[in-house]
């Protein structure tokens, strides 16, 4: 009986221990399953969303480290930024992010974005302020007016005002795991600890 009772014991403890190795984020504490699990774009990759706005200070902070996070990661892994529009003043800056997108100059406007609203103090709040970003990045002002009121760039901003409530996103910066999973500093705890939870989240999106 005493052998039996160590067995069961020294079972019970490489159980507990096994899982703390294998788990070390809890959901509902370090991430949340979105209600509805949305369905990816990106085909036979895991998605990661990044939720972001230009004007927001804690999205600024993230952005170095996500870069640097994006560097390292595996091919099958694909990452997609989207502009969140939680109110009117914000859909001017969905729309630069979309213009880059469809002139190719993403690369260069997103850094130019943050650097210019939270260290030069300009609130790239109006299409003049914006148009001159993009001429200083090599667009030419020709260009920059064609796309920025075109239909493409009015599309994409249109569905950007409504997505981020199919995944349940009230706060930016905040990411989605492969249309499952959400996660952002408050619950992570800091910026670091977010791609930490992110990194988990897509092993375990590896695993099905």
């Amino acid at each position: 009986m005493q052998l039996f009772s160590i067995i069961f014991i020294s079972l019970l403890l490489a159980f507990s221990s096994s899982s703390a190795i294998s788990a070390p984020f809890e959901e509902d504490v370090d991430y949340e399953r979105i209600d509805q699990p949305q369905p990816t774009k990106s085909k036979n990759k895991i998605e990661v969303i990044e939720f972001f706005w230009y004007g927001c200070p804690h999205c600024n902070n993230f952005d170095p480290y996500l870069q640097r996070w994006k560097k390292g990661l595996a091919s099958d892994v694909e990452v997609v930024l989207i502009p969140a529009i939680f109110r009117p003043e914000w859909e001017i800056h969905a729309r630069a992010f979309y213009t880059a997108q469809v002139l190719k100059v993403l690369d260069k406007i997103h850094p130019a974005m943050f650097n210019a609203i939270h260290d030069r103090g300009v609130p790239m709040s109006n299409e003049a302020q914006i148009m001159k970003l993009f001429i200083d990045n090599g667009v030419s002002e020709r260009n920059f007016k064609r796309i920025f009121n075109s239909f493409a760039v009015e599309s994409k901003v249109r569905k950007a005002k409504t997505v981020h409530t199919n995944y349940g996103v009230r706060s930016v910066p905040n990411m989605v795991i492969n249309g499952t999973y959400r996660t952002n500093a408050g619950l992570a705890g800091n910026n670091v600890n977010v791609l930490k939870v992110a990194d988990y989240l897509i092993s375990q999106e590896r695993k099905k």
